[in-house]
C-alpha cells in the first residue's frame, strides 16, 4: 500500500512527476475506466473521457490540497468529465441526455466490449431512467461498492442524502424490472 501523502508529493515534484504519474495511471485507470463506462456506456467514449480525466488530473495535480483522498478527487473529475461528455454529445445531436443515454444502451448489445446479457441491458435501461444524481449514487454504491463516505467526498453531498437517494433509486429500479 502506498503512502498517499508521499505519493502526492512525488506527483507534485517536477523531478518525480512523470514516474509517479505513470504509477497513478497503473493504479487507477481500470477503476476509473469502469466508473466512466457506467456513465457514458460506450467503450470508445469511455476511453476518450478517461484520457481527458487523466489530462485534467495531470494539469491540476499541483493544485490538489489533499482535502479529500486522491482517489475521491480523481473520481470527481472523472464524473464531471463524463457528465460534460454526455451533455456535449446530446447537444451536438440536438437531443436530450435521456434520449442519448437510451441510444447508448440500445447500442450496448452490438458493442464488442460489452459482456452483459439481456438482463444487464434491462438493468442499464432501468438505471438510465433515474435522475442523474441517483444514477451516479446507484452506480458508485452498487457496482463500485464505494462507501457512503467516499461517495459523499466525490459528489459533495451528505451521507444521509446519499442513503436516501440510493434507497429511492433501488425502489425505482425494482419497479422498472418488475414491470415486464
Amino acid at each position: 500500500m502506498i503512502n498517499e501523502s508521499d505519493f502526492i508529493l512525488r506527483l507534485q515534484d517536477p523531478k518525480s512527476k512523470d514516474t509517479a504519474f505513470r504509477e497513478l495511471l497503473q493504479l487507477y485507470k481500470e477503476r476509473l475506466y469502469w466508473h466512466i463506462r457506467k456513465i457514458v456506456k460506450s467503450h470508445d467514449d469511455a476511453d476518450d473521457v478517461l484520457q481527458n480525466t487523466f489530462i485534467k488530473v495531470h494539469r491540476s495535480i499541483d493544485k490538489f490540497k489533499g482535502d479529500s483522498k486522491l482517489f475521491s478527487w480523481m473520481y470527481r473529475i472523472a464524473t464531471n468529465e463524463s457528465i460534460t461528455h454526455l451533455n456535449k454529445v446530446a447537444k451536438r445531436l440536438q437531443i436530450t441526455n435521456e434520449e442519448y443515454q437510451n441510444q447508448a444502451i440500445n447500442n450496448l448489445a452490438a458493442d464488442v466490449y460489452f459482456e452483459g446479457d439481456a438482463i444487464q441491458i434491462k438493468l442499464q435501461q432501468a438505471i438510465s431512467r433515474l435522475p442523474e444524481k441517483q444514477q451516479l449514487v446507484f452506480n458508485m454504491k452498487y457496482f463500485d461498492d464505494l462507501k457512503y463516505k467516499e461517495i459523499s467526498d466525490i459528489l459533495d453531498t451528505s451521507e444521509g442524502a446519499l442513503k436516501a437517494s440510493y434507497h429511492i433509486a433501488v425502489k425505482k429500479i425494482e419497479t422498472f424490472l418488475r414491470s415486464d
